[in-house]
């Protein structure tokens, strides 16, 4: 079977409604079918889906998965947010920007940008609509914002790169930081000049900021103080060798349940059951697309994918910089169709060998296409970030789009940025 009928069974699956997990299971098998000597045969292909899930730093995936949960349910990021609120809330667009800031934070907790957008955006987007903020552009801005989740370390993405390319995820952790900060930043910067043109209800601001601060400094860092600290230690451990990023990730679920049950006070032991449903329920699918995903890597070696797509690209780039314009396009597109974790999954092994063979640094690398697939959480079709703020807003998926335009062109300077600086990516590392 040829690399292109392959990868065409595989869009008519995807086409027909089946979940992309399946899809890409049945689609593993197909070659076989098609010649019952090749030599992925099912056998080894459910060998290759069982060694793919059996990896201890994996593990550090569902730990995420369950923090992010608790801290979720726990409201930690209404915390956050009115710490960042009492400093800039009085500035322009102070409460935009602090809601994006809260972003940043909580990606440092989460690692997904569903969940970022989720958690942030159910606490934020009421208040900062209540206080006249137009509905689709806060509901926009915080879609993107929610992208930060899988830059900002500890990032679920930076895991699944990791397994596939054999890097340091430790490292791929301090190379999403700057970068991170980075899009924050522009994203900010949009927020002030929007904020500058379409004006502020100044009256409800002063009024909403003034009974912040009326609480007093103290009373404000007390209260966010525990949450504030969830990063610190997440990431203070990884960074200070003390543990690994899957006892990190550990640590994190055993911080957040404490800090939630017995100092905010926002769970009972009796939610306990709840959260651990609602984390297996999310966690699953991810590792049955992981699973899947390994036995269609295997597939994609046999059929020489790495040597074909190399010589594809190279066929139309043959410079460094024109190589990166090429697979950033091709990025940008796979992450409007697909999730993030199948298309790292799949990708790593084809494009790191050829940018490599360029003098591109793998962990560089790592963070651009990272960076390249979070702009899918907002795009359609798929944009799981688009239909994430629809559920809280009710404001219709493609209006959510058309507002999240200014946010992306955004992240598409950062990215540009990013993938010609390497040091942007490198410079802690």
């Amino acid at each position: 079977m040829s690399l292109g009928l392959f990868f065409l069974l595989f869009a008519v699956l995807l086409a027909i409604g089946l979940p992309i997990g399946v899809a890409i299971a049945n689609t593993a098998i197909l070659p076989w079918l098609a010649d019952s000597t090749f030599a992925a045969n099912p056998s080894l292909i459910i060998r290759a889906m069982i060694s793919g899930v059996d990896s201890f730093p994996l593990l550090a995936v569902p730990m995420f998965v369950i923090s992010g949960v608790i801290m979720a349910r726990g409201k930690i990021s209404e915390k956050l947010f009115n710490m960042f609120a009492f400093f800039v809330g009085k500035r322009t667009a102070g409460l935009p920007v602090a809601a994006i800031l809260t972003c940043l934070f909580y990606g440092a907790i989460s690692g997904s940008g569903p969940a970022t957008t989720a958690a942030v955006g159910s606490m934020t987007i009421p208040i900062l609509i209540s206080l006249n903020y137009d509905k689709t552009f806060v509901t926009s801005m915080l879609a993107v914002a929610g992208g930060l989740g899988v830059i900002i370390p500890p990032s679920i993405p930076f895991i699944f790169y990791g397994m596939s390319s054999g890097q340091s995820v430790g490292k791929l952790f301090i190379a999403g930081i700057l970068p991170g900060i980075l899009i924050g930043l522009i994203l900010s910067v949009y927020a002030i000049v929007y904020c500058k043109n379409k004006g502020e209800d100044k009256e409800k601001l002063a009024e909403f900021t003034d009974n912040l601060r009326n609480k007093g400094f103290w009373a404000v860092f007390k209260d966010s103080f525990w949450a504030l600290l969830s990063p610190v230690i997440i990431l203070g451990s990884i960074y200070s060798g003390l543990a690994t990023p899957t006892e990190a990730a550990t640590i994190s679920v055993i911080y957040s349940l404490f800090i939630s049950l017995f100092i905010y006070k926002t769970l009972k032991i009796s939610d306990i059951p709840a959260l651990l449903i609602e984390s297996v329920n999310s966690y699953t699918p991810i590792c049955f697309i992981l699973a899947a995903a390994m036995g269609f890597s295997r597939v994609l070696t046999y059929l020489n994918a790495p040597q074909l797509a190399a010589e594809a690209i190279t066929s139309i780039a043959s410079s460094r910089v024109t190589i990166l314009i090429v697979i950033n396009i091709l990025l940008l597109f796979v992450g409007m169709i697909m999730d993030t974790t199948p298309a790292i999954l799949i990708l790593t092994p084809i494009l790191l060998p050829l940018v490599r063979n360029f003098g591109v640094d793998p962990i560089h690398f790592g963070v651009m296409m990272v960076v390249n697939l979070a702009i899918g959480f907002v795009t359609p079709p798929v944009g799981v970030n688009l239909f994430v703020a629809s559920s809280l807003t009710e404001i219709p998926v493609l209006d959510i789009a058309k507002g999240a335009l200014p946010f992306i062109i955004g992240f598409f300077i950062a990215l540009i940025l990013i993938t010609y600086i390497p040091q942007i990516s490198l410079l802690l590392v």
